[in-house]
């Protein structure tokens, strides 16, 4: 005997790893090698003892160097040296420098290494062993003409194999004899290059083939057994990447045959320590055939280990220290006592793109999540968050062994192992053994050496979206560079979640209004809600309040965090206002989230209730005129993708402009309510242009192109409580379809305007919950249904439910601190400005923008001369947009709006502007003055009709492909809209989403912190 106590290993990573474990069970002090590339690898840390070899600049050469590593060994009192694989571990040199230096070397002795490691000469072993042989060149040829001689008498397709080598290094299969010069050279250029010898031969070539492996193990007294054999059929390139032991679907008498044949070969050679005979099956000809030994451990020994429970490693250190099999050390003194239960498979990550032709990938691994659990183990390398991937060595990042009953659940085990790793800054092979170990072939046990070659599904991958990467790299860079939009800005105080509603989780969402639509279609419904004596209630909170208040800054995550409270406790209400208006554009422009993720992701959440949206008729959701197929393509999608009620307006009440986007949403199935602007005095007698007649003929107008419900919409708060009586009393006895009343608060009057239209037949009125009602945004809806109860108009809304939604967005409210518009008491000077509820926060941020937040006052002077300017036009988006510009430069130029027209200094317009008086936008009562027009348009320019119709129709098919090189892929018909909409702000969105992915997920008040939409940055 001759016992180890200091071991070292020639070899790094995960192999240098694995036996540095099984040496340590053992006591046996460990020591490491590496080259100055490897100073950082894992293997080095795992050690006892760690020393460098070779010199910078020669990493491979470093792990060859014999004389290097034998006198390193013998300086730091090294008794024994294991070669692990590759590298050194077939070189009889080494072995016999070690023996020479009374070192003992783990593995076969010397003259073992030189015959196995002669391809010819193992193939005349074999012989000698009566094992059968591939037919094929006795020596190592020489010649092309030697070559071809015998692949001929062979018939093609033939294979060239180094002698000296393994691993798949210096293979070619020839299938004629065009191909075999380049081939041949090659092979001997690998060859050379691999194992220091050009020496190749040449062997019959099995179409169909399975490669069986045998492991066998013997000590130095005689003794020898196997442990079973290994299925390693599926190989890319001649390399294995998967291994099963046992051989699924292998005939019990070709394996105790082949494990025979193995034996033999071993009695043979008088085989000791462990190794591996390989052969190869004729899956056609069910014959198999020598092919070659390996005399040293396998990359996938592993899955021997966990079929049979034998450490491998541990007895190749007791076989070196001279112990029997049959020692109690080893205990495995007959054939008959090793078993085998159930089945092990092992997949070998490496950094290696399988899109790109499996080309090694280098770089920092930035971050690395590995996976465990049942069944798994992981026999990895320099595998975690920091460590560099290098050039200079093999690919193979992790070994993930899996263990079962059977095949289909050793690979169940290593899918999922395979899908829970998280490897971030290189790439890896794992959607390629992903798709191959859930391929129905391979599940059934049938794949041959040609499985990868004749599967193009294999490489079938779904596109990485590696989130946490670029989500954290979002975060760092607004924390180091802070955010635009909020900088110097008040930032948020509260630092805590909004508190969420009570509510039972698990049970099913109560039935609704959007239930009994589904019921009674879009006209009946209608006509039901007419017929009921209660008020409804639409909640605004998460559209046109928070647009009116915060400037449309509100992200998705409020929403999608109460959603389901809604559904349970708010199930009475008439709907939600969610979507449609700005919020399309600043959800992509401001919050980088897709307006159509949110409606979709809301409505799974809500299913019961109605949702609503502003469409702004032929401007759709834009600020412009859009071809009419792309209005109808968007009402088309957006009902499908879950809004119910349509509020279809023009800016400036022109019924032309809105037929098409009411027939659109006629066809769709949805409810179709068209909006009257309001604006002016119905009780003004002076102000005759906007009278009761006009609103009156307007409504009976709307009801004529078959809309089911009419809404006013007086987005300014002008309508005061007895015009709103007045006005609404007048259109209930002229139409017969139910009124839906929206007002704004910025004057305080807006709570009893609501109030008076319900008292005077409105069915619906909009509201907002407490937090974001007042001011420029919607009457308190907590008021109101307390206001209603116990009358007539009861809402049938229970309010304690309600108050707690209302807690739940009091504090979200305080997460935006840095977008509250400023204003802190009602303000009646909208009755002399008559700014829409949403224009007033939005045109305050345009005017700090331009420093003119000082200014305030006299820009809300010159927006009221600008209107009276143009004619005294409604002003709602786009219309109110383009008075806002208008009213913009005007004071940045210091100019009064009279002075306009007689002012001959060339001027650039706002687009807003010049589109309006164009008639881009429509036409108003009267149409616009024509000098202001004469002074801001050019008279080519001039649009007399609908806009709609000189619009060419848009070429979706050609958007598509469009999108598709902005996002990377196909175009989905959401991204196509979305762009066609708004081209410039989705193509920033894309690039944002494509470089940071999607930062909706982001919570509140994380986001505020961090994400700077809603805080000051660092």
């Amino acid at each position: 005997m001759r016992p180890i106590h200091k071991l070292l290993v020639a070899n790094r990573s995960e192999i240098a790893i694995r036996v540095f474990r099984s040496a340590h069970e053992l006591g046996i002090r460990t020591v490491a090698i590496y080259a100055h590339e490897d100073r950082f690898a894992l293997h080095r840390f795992k050690a006892d003892e760690a020393y460098l070899v070779g010199r910078p600049g020669e990493p491979i050469r470093s792990y060859l160097d014999i004389d290097h590593i034998v006198a390193l060994a013998v300086a730091h009192g090294v008794d024994a040296i294991h070669p692990g694989y590759g590298f050194l571990s077939e070189n009889p040199e080494f072995a016999a420098a070690c023996a020479a230096a009374n070192i003992t070397f783990v593995g076969p002795r010397v003259e073992l290494l030189r015959t196995l490691g002669d391809k010819t000469e193992a193939r005349e072993l074999a012989r000698k062993a009566g094992v059968p042989i591939l037919a094929g060149s006795s020596k190592p040829v020489t010649s092309v003409a030697d070559c071809l001689r015998i692949a001929k008498e062979l018939g093609w397709p033939v294979m060239l194999k180094a002698a000296h080598g393994g691993g798949g290094r210096g293979m070619r299969v020839v299938h004629g004899e065009d191909e075999l010069a380049v081939a041949l050279e090659s092979a001997q250029r690998e060859s050379q290059t691999a194992f220091g010898s050009a020496s190749v031969f040449v062997e019959k070539f099995i179409q169909r083939a399975r490669h069986i492996e045998v492991q066998l193990l013997g000590d130095m007294h005689g003794n020898l057994i196997h442990l079973f054999e290994r299925d390693c059929s599926v190989q890319r390139r001649h390399q294995k990447v998967v291994e099963v032991a046992p051989a699924p679907n292998l005939d019990p008498q070709m394996r105790e045959a082949i494990c025979a044949a193995a034996l033999a070969i071993g009695r043979t050679a008088r085989y000791e320590n462990a190794g591996t005979v390989e052969f190869l099956v004729d899956v056609d000809t069910s014959r198999f055939y020598f092919i070659e030994v390996n005399p040293r451990i396998q990359v996938e020994h592993t899955v021997t280990e966990e079929i049979t429970g034998v450490d491998i490693v541990r007895r190749q250190l007791r076989v070196a220290e001279g112990y029997r099999l049959s020692d109690p050390e080893i205990h495995l003194g007959e054939q008959s006592d090793i078993k085998s239960m159930g089945t092990a498979l092992q997949c070998r990550v490496t950094t290696e793109d399988p899109e790109n032709r499996f080309l090694p990938d280098y770089g920092r691994i930035t971050a690395y999540r590995s996976a465990s659990g049942m069944g798994i183990r992981l026999d990895a390398g320099t595998a975690f968050s920091g460590a560099v991937v290098t050039p200079y060595f093999d690919s193979l990042l992790v070994k993930v062994s899996a263990r079962g009953l059977n095949l289909e659940e050793a690979a169940g085990h290593i899918e999922r192992c395979l899908q829970e790793f998280r490897v971030r800054g290189v790439k890896t092979n794992i959607p390629f053994l992903i798709n191959l170990v859930t391929h129905p072939e391979f599940l059934a046990g049938k794949c041959t050496t040609r499985f990868i070659d004749e599967t193009p599904s294999l490489f079938d991958f779904p596109v990485r979206r590696d989130r946490a990467t670029r989500l954290l790299e979002y975060l760092a860079d607004v924390i180091v560079n802070g955010n635009p939009l909020v900088k110097g800005r008040p930032a948020a105080v509260r630092r805590i979640k909004a508190p969420m509603p009570v509510f039972d989780t698990a049970a099913t969402p109560p039935t609704g209004t959007r239930t009994k639509l589904h019921e009674m279609g879009a006209t009946k419904f209608a006509q039901w809600v007419r017929q009921q004596k209660h008020l409804f209630i639409t909640d605004t909170t998460m559209r046109d309040a928070h647009q009116s208040l915060l400037a449309t800054r509100m992200r998705s995550f409020d929403m999608l965090a109460v959603a389901e409270a809604y559904a349970q406790l708010a199930p009475g209400l008439f709907s939600l206002e969610m979507w449609g208006g700005a919020t399309f554009d600043t959800s992509m422009r401001f919050l980088k989230e897709c307006p159509w993720d949110r409606l979709i992701q809301l409505r799974q959440r809500v299913p019961h209730v109605l949702f609503q949206m502003l469409l702004r008729a032929s401007n759709a959701v834009g600020y412009t005129n859009y071809p009419d197929n792309v209005v109808q393509a968007f009402v088309k999608e957006s009902a499908a993708s879950g809004i119910d009620l349509f509020r279809v307006f023009d800016p400036l009440n022109w019924v032309p402009n809105m037929k098409v986007a009411i027939d659109a949403v006629l066809q769709s199935g949805a409810i179709c309510q068209a909006a009257i602007c309001y604006t002016g005095d119905v009780l003004d007698p002076k102000r005759t242009k906007y009278s009761l007649s006009y609103y009156v003929d307007l409504a009976k107008q709307l009801e004529k192109l078959g809309v089911q419900m009419l809404a006013v919409k007086d987005m300014a708060g002008l309508c005061k409580p007895f015009a709103a009586a007045k006005l609404v009393k007048a259109l209930h006895e002229a139409v017969g379809i139910p009124i839906h009343f929206h007002t704004h608060d910025t004057s305080a009057a807006s709570l009893a305007s609501a109030l008076a239209a319900a008292g005077a037949g409105a069915s619906i009125v909009d509201a907002a919950f407490a937090p974001f009602s007042g001011l420029t945004s919607q009457p308190n809806l907590n008021a109101i249904v307390e206001a209603t109860r116990n009358t007539p108009l009861d809402t049938q809304l229970d309010p304690e439910p309600l108050r707690h939604l209302a807690h739940y967005w009091a504090a979200v409210r305080e997460h935006y601190t840095a977008f509250e518009c400023g204003m802190k008491a009602p303000d009646a000077d909208l009755y002399l400005h008559e700014m829409p509820g949403g224009q007033f926060t939005n045109l305050l941020e345009q005017a700090r923008a331009l420093g003119l937040a000082d200014r305030w006052e006299d820009v809300c002077h010159a927006y009221a001369d600008v209107n009276q300017l143009l004619g005294d036009i409604v002003k709602v988006t786009p219309t109110s947009k383009a008075v806002g510009d208008l009213a913009l430069l005007l004071v940045t130029n210091g100019m009064q709006a009279a002075e306009l027209i007689s002012d001959s200094r060339e001027m650039a317009f706002p687009e807003s502007v010049v589109d309006l008086l164009a008639g881009r936008m429509g036409q108003p009562p009267g149409g616009f003055p024509p000098e202001v027009v004469a002074r801001v348009v050019r008279k080519g320019d001039l649009v007399t009709g609908r806009p709609g119709e000189s619009l060419p129709p848009a070429d979706f098919e050609a958007a598509a492909q469009q999108v598709g090189t902005i996002v990377g892929g196909k175009a989905s018909s959401r991204e196509v809209l979305s762009w066609l909409l708004y081209p410039r702000v989705f193509q920033d969105f894309a690039a944002h989403r494509a470089k940071y992915g999607d930062v909706s997920v982001l919570q509140n008040p994380v986001s505020s912190r961090f994400s700077g939409f809603c805080s000051t940055p660092r």
